[in-house]
């Protein structure tokens, strides 16, 4: 193939056909085969080849380039990181073949991540580094890409503000921000964050330990429990340890050593009688020491470091001479007591706990007292011994154990002879009830919860020790809610629903272990809140309304109304409308009322089927929706409309052999209304001519039939005016028509030309409707009548007897007493 190649170069350079000017492409690196990248068309014509189809190819009659295979710029230019990366092609064109030079240049993507060598970097900062510092790292990240894909910046993450970095072109430092001291923070562990410069970036991390080094620059100082004073017994021996100083230094290594030394302002005797360890510190006796009278020697003792003062401290040292025994102290106990401790139960009044004798082995009587520091106790003289009681009852919350420190001393307090330390054990009874930490616990939470939710913990304490302080917890009314017997934590165990309720007021009862335990409560308030749950709801799901056709717009037709059940934004009815269109009606939102909008007509439409929709204030909003019936009663508003006969005009022609009773003809009438107001009746009002008419016709049906039989006087055109009435109430409506009949034996087509003149009367009323039920109940109605006029007639006639019964017998009574009266009055003259 090389071979090949070259012979079309030489021979097309032979031929002059090598074009100097090369063309130049461009194409993105780890593109997918197939991919355009140019067009020798544009310049040159068909046909096109290349000399070499590793990365490319062309299409021989179009002249277009495309990728052949992905290609990777660091892998095709590994030693151009920050030029273009390019490689060369030939392409013979035309019929001609004319050779073109092509570069094709492959420019980056970012496809490179930044990568440390070390995941860890070592780095080493003594602590008295000043603020500002700035220590070089070697160790800085590295990228393929070029161009922005390759520039690589920096940030630190944990770094907790003692540290930054700082970028000076390809130089990276970690610059000090606080103050160091390694014996507060010994290292510290950061986060070396490096982002490359590509539109959608990379990063990668290391973690950057720094050590902080120690320098001298703490000073030894004595610890907290190094002796200051102690006690030599009598008849010492030479190297006998006396006190062991301890003292500290926290730096590290040589910078840590201490060595120890006595002040020379010490009294020669204890320069004589004590000896100091330099490097451990350790103060010993020098001599064998014996000494008739207690001596008391002040030590005043350095620790050195060295570029450091040295730190001092005292140690007083007693020396005790050799005597006679000293006085002890015999102990009675009289309180219950275990292994030479008194045992007392709290809160006991002030009670006896043991006599004490003194037992002095010297001439000289000693006496008892009570250290400055057992104020809870008391010693009091008792027949040459002493009672130790208590001063007041005392509290194991307060305090737990005692000891109190007896002193020996000569009957003068000058010497001090010997302490006795006595132990109370003050034993713990339950006398405190759980506390809880708030007086009260409020939490809210929302409504349709996840059952098992956590809500609040209550926590309860206990001033008793063991048993008796250890908290139970439960709840009083549990309802929904649990608690945990031993932690305090409450929880929902069911959905709760606002609705339902919307508060709910637990008491939580915190119990001891004691016997009898003790008991406290506390009130824990939940509040439910509200969420957009539920939607509107129509008071009935049906609405049915019955309205009339002369329904004036605007006027209320009934009240629709929604409710809901949620609260506050999320139950405020916030629109109430009818969904269907261009109906006549509306719902007036702020009164609640469906009101008429336009005119009704029942004839066109006797019902309307609305939907209506309610949308309440929640977000998301609910709605509801309920159906609406509006059924138009009819109003008397349409004559009777007569269909047959067509016109006045119509004539029909009658035979006059017809038999009396027969049907001769009809009317047909409509009502548009309904109901009574559709019922229509039929009337003859007038004929011509006026003499008796052979015709009558059907109030109900409409049906004209012949009465009697035609004799020779009917013959001829006979005119019936008749009124056609509806049943509305109270004034029907109605309308008229001429029925033109001809009684003839030609039976021919008859014709007539003009209505009679006639000028109508005032029409009568209209005829009653006969009904059988009515009938029936009218004669009932009259019999009835008839019963109750004769036992109306009865009872008049026994109240006249009796009433002239009676003014009979009062006129006889009358007479009686007046003639009685008239024959007393004569005799009285006779006196």
């Amino acid at each position: 193939m090389n071979w090949t190649i070259l012979q079309w170069v030489l021979l097309l350079a032979s031929a002059g056909q090598i074009h100097s000017r090369a063309l130049r492409f461009t194409t993105l690196e780890e593109q997918e085969a197939g991919v355009k990248i140019g067009s020798l068309s544009t310049t040159y014509s068909a046909p096109y080849r290349l000399l070499d189809e590793r990365y490319i190819r062309v299409d021989e009659s179009t002249g277009d380039l495309f990728t052949k295979e992905r290609i990777d710029r660091e892998t095709l230019c590994p030693l151009h990181q920050d030029g273009d990366c390019t490689f060369s092609n030939t392409a013979v064109v035309s019929f001609n073949y004319e050779v073109v030079p092509m570069i094709i240049v492959v420019d980056d993507i970012n496809d490179n991540v930044p990568i440390f060598e070390r995941n860890v970097i070592p780095l080493h900062i003594p602590e008295d580094a000043s603020i500002g510092t700035a220590f070089p790292l070697d160790d800085q990240a590295q990228d393929k890409d070029t161009g922005d894909n390759g520039m690589i910046r920096y940030y630190l993450e944990d770094s907790g503000g003692f540290f930054s970095i700082r970028q000076d072109g390809h130089e990276l430092k970690l610059v000090v921000q606080r103050e160091l001291d390694r014996e507060t923070q010994e290292s510290h562990v950061l986060v070396l964050v490096a982002v490359d410069g590509g539109s959608v970036p990379f990063s990668a991390t290391a973690n950057l330990n720094v050590t902080v080094t120690d320098v001298d620059d703490n000073c030894p100082e004595f610890d907290a429990d190094s002796p200051t004073a102690a006690i030599v017994p009598a008849l010492g021996v030479k190297g006998t340890a006396v006190a062991q100083l301890k003292a500290t230094d926290k730096d590290l290594g040589q910078n840590a050593q201490i060595t120890f030394s006595f002040s020379r302002q010490i009294s020669d005797r204890a320069k004589a009688l004590f000896h100091m360890d330099g490097h451990t510190g350790l103060i010993s006796l020098a001599v064998d020491a014996q000494v008739d009278s207690p001596e008391e020697h002040t030590l005043k003792v350095f620790a050195n470091s060295p570029l450091c003062p040295p730190a001092q401290t005292q140690v007083t040292v007693y020396m005790q001479p050799v005597t006679s025994p000293e006085p002890s102290v015999k102990i009675k106990f009289v309180a219950e007591h275990k292994n030479q401790v008194i045992v007392l139960q709290e809160n006991e009044p002030p009670t006896v706990l043991a006599l004490l004798e003194l037992e002095d082995t010297s001439t000289a009587k000693g006496t008892l007292s009570l250290d400055k520091d057992s104020m809870s106790f008391s010693l009091k003289p008792q027949a040459g011994s002493y009672l130790l009681s208590t001063s007041k009852p005392l509290d194991f919350e307060m305090c737990g154990e005692y000891e109190v420190t007896v002193i020996i001393s000569d009957p003068h307090g000058t010497r001090l002879h010997k302490r006795e330390v006595i132990k109370v054990l003050v034993e713990d009874v339950n006398d405190n009830a759980p506390k809880f930490e708030q007086t009260h616990y409020e939490k809210d939470i929302r409504e349709n919860n996840e059952p098992g939710v956590f809500l609040l913990r209550v926590q309860a304490s206990d001033a008793d020790s063991h048993q008796f302080g250890k908290v139970r917890y439960r709840l009083t009314n549990e309802g929904p809610f649990r608690i945990d017997k031993e932690m305090g934590v409450i929880s929902v165990v069911e959905s709760l629903d606002r609705e339902q309720q919307e508060t709910y007021n637990l008491t939580v009862l915190a119990r001891d272990g004691g016997e009898p335990s003790q008991e406290g409560f506390v009130n824990v308030y939940i509040n439910v809140l509200d969420l957009n749950d539920n939607p509107p709801a129509f008071p009935t799901p049906h609405f049915y309304f019955f309205v009339s056709e002369s329904l004036p717009q605007l006027s209320q037709v009934g009240r629709v109304t929604a409710s809901d059940s949620d609260k506050g934004e999320n139950s405020r009815i916030v629109d109430v409308r009818i969904l269907n269109d261009e109906v006549p009606f509306a719902i007036d939102l702020a009164q609640g009322y469906l009101r008429s909008t336009g005119e009704v007509d029942r004839e066109k439409q006797d019902r309307y089927e609305l939907l209506v929709v309610a949308v309440d204030g929640g977000s998301p909003a609910l709605s509801a929706t309920a159906k609406m019936t509006i059924f138009i009663e009819d109003v008397n508003d349409n004559q009777p409309q007569v269909l047959l006969p067509s016109s006045n005009l119509s004539c029909l022609t009658i035979s006059p052999t017809a038999r009396a009773g027969s049907m001769i003809t009809k009317i047909y009438a409509i009502d548009k209304d309904s109901g009574m107001n559709s019922d229509i009746t039929y009337q003859i009002i007038a004929t011509k001519p006026t003499l008796d008419s052979p015709f009558q016709i059907d109030q109900h049906s409409g049906n004209i039939t012949l009465v009697q039989h035609l004799r020779g006087e009917d013959y001829g055109m006979h005119h019936l005016f008749i009124v056609i009435r509806d049943g509305g109430k109270p004034d029907p409506l109605q309308t008229t028509v001429w029925v033109n009949l001809l009684v003839n034996e030609t039976m021919e087509k008859c014709h007539v030309n003009a209505v009679p003149d006639y000028s109508p009367p005032p029409l009568p009323p209209p005829m009653p409707v006969k009904d059988c039920r009515c009938e029936s109940n009218a004669w009932l109605i009259f019999y009835c009548g008839l019963c109750l006029m004769g036992i109306s007639v009865c009872v008049l006639l026994a109240v006249v007897v009796v009433f002239t019964k009676h003014r009979k017998t009062k006129r006889k009574v009358e007479k009686k007493n007046v003639w009685e009266t008239g024959t007393l009055c004569e005799l009285k003259p006779l006196n």
